[in-house]
């Protein structure tokens, strides 16, 4: 049995997360998986506006119990960003080490692409993004004259260690993957002249040890017009925490939308548990009406299934959502659609049965 912790957090998190849930249930039914145990965690926006925290003190201490972290969604009017995001998504993140952030990018058959002339093969490939340091490791500090701040510094942190464990982690991913082991660098090291230089070097390092694997390196400024003009020519892509922040919603654009987007929070060592979760945000506005997407929850969900059982295929799980988007009738609004997120749920899980069937007998 696997101990999942389950953070519905906010807004339409509850909603997505009920659909994940259902479909772990019944895909490890239906392939022979042992049972999971999910505990839920109330933590997020509505418990720091009742208690004035985001988890408990002791939250770290309580998670690492668990096998893996599923998370919903985080961020709700009336909570500073920087509070929601620091005080439980980082505070997970970098307390656990999750040092890899994995953010497939790839566009379903079926799904809406806002690309000319763009295909499913086209755009299918994988970001992975520096999650515990870079520019978003917290170090810094306000100067303030007269109580007024007058200037503020914001350090971006690039450690040796960190950055070759990522770099090294996203050449053997693409030395791995059959779609053309390359790996490309995103930096920016015309302009920032001590942690992109240091990455460049990294990264040049690094490459001697994986001579099957052809290498690019591009600015993020052109990277990010790359993304748009020629998709197809990326398979690997390792980027910084912001760099890799940033992207990655320009690629689930590509993919869609970020109804699709997918994430995993690494912990390589196995030491902690990782954490898995949709990026698309609480949608407050939308909260409650059972019309958010949930099909990056279940991507999401996949995605933990990898980590989970690494030996065994689950890719049947995004052929069964390519299937309900070729099919176009349990879609929700975003799509196109009049389905709720639990119908599309249930869709998803009676596919899946027929699919499991055909393919795994």
């Amino acid at each position: 049995m696997k101990k999942i912790a389950v953070i519905p957090g906010d807004g339409i998190g509850n909603e997505v997360m009920a659909e994940g849930i259902k479909v772990l249930k019944s895909y490890a039914t239906l392939r022979n998986l042992p049972e999971f145990e999910f505990t839920y965690f109330p933590w997020g926006c509505e418990y720091y506006n009742e208690t004035g925290e985001m988890m408990p003190e002791n939250g770290l201490e309580i998670l690492s119990g668990y096998d893996a972290i599923l998370l919903g969604a985080v961020g709700y009017p009336g909570v500073p960003d920087h509070i929601s995001l620091r005080d439980l998504l980082l505070k997970i993140r970098q307390g656990f080490d999750q040092s890899v952030n994995l953010r497939p990018i790839k566009l379903l058959r079926g799904a809406p692409c806002p690309l000319k002339n763009k295909s499913p093969e086209d755009i299918d490939f994988v970001v992975v993004r520096e999650n515990v340091e870079g520019e978003y490791s917290g170090d810094g500090h306000f100067v303030k004259e007269d109580g007024e701040i007058t200037a503020a510094y914001q350090t971006g942190v690039f450690t040796k260690a960190k950055t070759d464990r990522l770099i090294r982690y996203a050449f053997e991913l693409a030395a791995k993957r059959s779609k053309g082991k390359k790996l490309t660098s995103t930096t920016k090291s015309n302009a920032l002249n001590y942690s992109m230089v240091f990455w460049d070097e990294r990264f040049k390092e690094i490459s001697r040890e994986f001579p099957e694997v052809k290498t690019e390196s591009n600015h993020v400024d052109a990277i990010s017009m790359y993304f748009v003009q020629r998709p197809e020519s990326f398979d690997v892509v390792v980027a910084s925490n912001l760099f890799g922040d940033i992207i990655t919603d320009l690629g689930a654009a590509l993919q869609g939308g970020l109804g699709f987007a997918a994430s995993a929070n690494l912990n390589l060592e196995g030491v902690y548990p990782s954490m898995f979760e949709p990026v698309h945000g609480s949608a407050p506005e939308i909260a409650g009406k059972q019309i958010a997407n949930p099909m990056a929850m279940i991507w999401t969900a996949k995605m933990m299934l990898d980590h989970l059982y690494p030996t065994l295929s689950h890719e049947t799980i995004v052929e069964t959502l390519e299937e309900l988007l070729i099919e176009e009738k349990h879609l929700t609004r975003d799509l196109g659609g009049s389905a709720s997120t639990s119908e599309v749920g249930d869709a998803i899980c009676q596919r899946l049965e027929a699919l499991v069937k055909i393919k795994h007998g």
